[in-house]
């Protein structure tokens, strides 16, 4: 007589997951294979996700890859391997998006408030200061800058409000009559007829109104037809309603002479 495998045919009716093991002729016990659980004969994957996310940190992500097998990945919003997660500060990078002159400030995952500091205006992801301190930060205005600076022109930078009218910077280099007046001492009066105090004067104000006085004291003379804005009847505005803490800023492509 030879003894009975009991584990001979079909695995001894142990799960094709579990290993039959022969114990007494004609007995044989079923364990399941590594990574499953179950008493032999029913061998269910292990899904380690289910205890303690893991060993996954808990803002982390645990994903079963296999029998007791398993991936960590960091919640949207903290880096790290999954293991350890730490909160990703979106205004320590680039100041969250916002504005160089703002202040940002985390709210909660993935979200942060952008917010212009003191003596600026805008939604946080554009601010802007006085129109004086703009017009350096814009090359279509910049040269204006230079030219009231060279002067030591501060008439802009009181709270104003103040409406400017600047010629764009290609305009100011390319004018052959600009090194004229700076020779005859008359320049500062040609920039302060482009500068009109008390008033913040957007696009659409300027196209109900035809007169109004600049600082250098004389008209600057408004008409508009075929949606276009012209001063003294040759200068166009071509950008316009730049707005400032202290006015407005239009960038015209001519020079008014007063």
């Amino acid at each position: 007589c030879s003894a009975i495998d009991a584990c001979e045919s079909s695995n001894g009716g142990c799960s094709a997951k579990a290993e039959c093991r022969r114990t007494t002729p004609g007995n044989r016990t079923c364990v399941c294979g590594a990574g499953y659980t179950g008493d032999g004969i029913v061998c269910i994957e292990i899904n380690p996700c289910l205890v303690n996310n893991g060993g996954c940190d808990r803002n982390a992500e645990c994903t079963q890859t296999g029998p007791n097998q398993a991936v960590c990945n960091c919640l949207k919003g903290y880096s790290g391997d999954g293991k350890t997660c730490t909160y990703i500060s979106l205004c320590s990078q680039n100041n969250g998006g916002c504005s160089e002159f703002a202040i940002c400030n985390d709210t909660e995952l993935t979200e942060r408030t952008c917010t212009c500091k003191p003596n600026y205006i805008g939604d946080g992801f554009k601010c802007r200061g006085n129109i004086f301190q703009e017009l350096l930060r814009n090359s279509n205005t910049s040269r204006f800058y230079f030219h009231l600076e060279a002067l030591s022109m501060r008439d802009i930078t009181g709270p104003g409000p103040f409406t400017l009218f600047v010629p764009h910077t290609d305009t100011l280099n390319s004018d052959p009559r600009v090194k004229d007046w700076i020779a005859k001492g008359v320049m500062a009066q040609v920039l302060r007829y482009h500068m009109v105090g008390c008033a913040n004067l957007l696009y659409k104000d300027l196209t109900a109104i035809t007169n109004i006085t600049s600082l250098h004291g004389d008209l600057i003379h408004i008409s508009y037809s075929q949606n276009t804005l012209v001063l003294n009847n040759k200068a166009e505005i071509i950008l316009s309603d730049a707005v400032g803490t202290n006015g407005v800023i239009h960038v015209i492509n001519q020079i008014l002479v007063p």
